[in-house]
């Protein structure tokens, strides 16, 4: 019996009868596409073992189809927006030209029969394959995060060089290049960087847990590495000339060393960058009460807390304190001191930080993240005492933030500190971010609860679960992230499909966008 063309080992094989690659390096892309998934194909590229061309001319004589060269052509807007960008990314395919009515499609897998026939219902013509780089396709869709999908024609003269080595500083200028969110080096995988929430390989081959340990080993201080010897973990902030600053965190998985960094961008955003309603600015004038911030990680909250913090700074004559692990965001002092003290280097714990902040007559405290008794507590007696208290948590939606608070209370505590939320809560501001419709960049989403009689009364009531069902209806000071989702989708920001998989509930989320047209 003959072999199936179509398995994966064979278009290595070719490459190998044709010299073009070792065997053994062929065996390290069958393991990284084992572990990993996605084409051999373009596992084999990013370990450097072959070219694009090389591996184009190999498929060609595979499947007996013609491949194109991104750099050597310009792919027009309208053809471009024939084809969705969502099933762009999700099918590695890319429209190339249009002949009558004949659609010239590029497929980094060319017997994926699905996405062929999603390319015909979306552009509404009949497609003809092509075979297409993945390293091409990817270097295709930073073209469209920097300049928006459909908007000018795809040209990509060179293709950007990656990092061809591990090296640290160069891992991160990637990131920032891509305008990337984080990070990951994991053992046994490719290193990945998240760009709008979607994991991005690298045109790297896997990483091994010693290499990761050898990466680092420049980058921390002698108390940094006793501290994660100890203790297993470890985060930190870690500035790299020229390049920028990172939140850091270095673990162990599978017995090896794992890295995440996150980016922090120096300029801190306005309200206009990060898209952030205008009546939240009213909060970071309240002499006293509790802000806060919540939704999942990666969803902006710092960015959305140290904003705040900046309006405060410049517009406002107090002393804050905050309490950060690690600090992100440096405020410059302007009209107010800011004092920001580190979990880990200026203060043991974020209780500890905060059993001492009233002997430093803060008039705003900044917490980084509520995330136990002691600390929740100290913040709600400071709110309640004359002080503005702005802090993060991490919860579902604005009123499981409610819940959640109570709940890290003994039962005997938790009428108390309903009457105490009652009191000082101001708002919490629960947010999302969705990836927007032309690929550029990601759109805030929220919901609201604020102060009001109403509120308070359900809050002193342990009913927070009724706000829910109000925030349906028109009030003021409760609105759902379900209105939010539907806003964006009728103003063409982000797709149904986006907007549904943050939605509480997609039926609703329909409703109000066939209500608003």
């Amino acid at each position: 019996m003959t072999e199936d063309p179509s398995k994966p080992k064979r278009i290595g094989e070719i490459l190998i009868e044709n010299k073009t690659i070792e065997p053994d390096q062929l065996e390290r892309a069958l393991v990284a596409q084992r572990q990993i998934g996605g084409a051999l194909g373009e596992h084999l590229v990013r370990q450097g073992a072959v070219d694009d061309v090389h591996l184009l001319s190999a498929l060609s004589a595979q499947t007996g189809l013609q491949y194109v060269q991104l750099p050597k052509i310009a792919v027009p807007p309208g053809v471009l927006k024939l084809v969705s960008l969502d099933t762009v990314r999700k099918r590695r395919l890319l429209p190339i030209h249009l002949d009558g009515q004949r659609l010239l499609v590029g497929f980094v897998d060319p017997r994926d029969l699905d996405a062929i026939r999603q390319a015909e219902v979306e552009s509404g013509h009949a497609v003809r394959p092509v075979l297409l780089s993945g390293v091409q396709l990817d270097e295709a869709l930073r073209f469209f995060d920097q300049h928006g999908y459909g908007t000018r024609p795809l040209t990509l003269t060179v293709l950007a060089p990656g990092p061809t080595a591990l090296d640290l500083p160069d891992l991160l200028r990637a990131m920032i290049q891509l305008r990337g969110q984080d990070l990951y080096l994991t053992a046994g995988a490719i290193p990945a960087i998240k760009v709008d929430n979607e994991l991005r390989r690298l045109p790297l081959a896997p990483v091994t847990g010693e290499e990761i340990t050898r990466l680092l080993e420049g980058h921390l201080t002698p108390a940094q590495r006793a501290t994660f010897d100890a203790q297993l973990e470890l985060d930190f902030a870690h500035q790299i000339p020229h390049v920028g600053r990172f939140r850091c965190n270095v673990y162990r998985q599978r017995g090896a060393v794992a890295f995440t960094a996150r980016h922090i961008v120096e300029k801190i955003p306005t309200f206009e960058d990060l898209g952030l309603p205008r009546w939240l600015h009213e909060f970071a004038h309240k002499q006293q009460g509790l802000v806060l911030i919540t939704g999942p990680t990666g969803h902006g909250k710092s960015t959305t807390l140290a904003s705040l913090v900046d309006v405060i700074n410049h517009e406002r004559q107090v002393n804050v304190i905050t309490i950060e692990d690690p600090i992100e965001f440096v405020h410059q002092h302007r009209r107010s001191n800011v004092n920001q003290r580190e979990v880990g280097t200026d203060t043991r714990s974020f209780a500890e930080g905060l059993r001492h902040v009233f002997r430093q007559a803060p008039d705003v405290m900044v917490v980084g993240e509520l995330r136990d008794h002691e600390s929740t507590s100290i913040a709600l007696t400071a709110a309640e005492t004359g002080h503005l208290v702005l802090a993060t948590m991490h919860s579902l939606n604005a009123t499981a933030t409610v819940d959640r608070i109570v709940d890290l209370y003994p039962p005997a505590q938790q009428h108390q500190v309903r009457a105490q939320l009652a009191e000082s809560l101001l708002l919490v501001f629960s947010q999302r971010l969705l990836r927007r419709r032309d690929g550029r960049g990601r759109a805030l989403a929220y919901e609201r609860v604020s102060t009001s009689l109403r509120v308070k009364n359900a809050l002193r009531e342990g009913k927070a679960y009724t706000l829910r069902g109000l925030m349906q209806s028109n009030h003021e000071e409760l609105s759902s992230l379900d209105q939010a989702l539907a806003d964006l989708v009728v103003a063409g920001t982000v797709t149904r499909e986006e907007a549904h998989q943050y939605a509480e509930s997609p039926g609703y989320v329909d409703e109000l966008c066939r209500v608003r047209g």
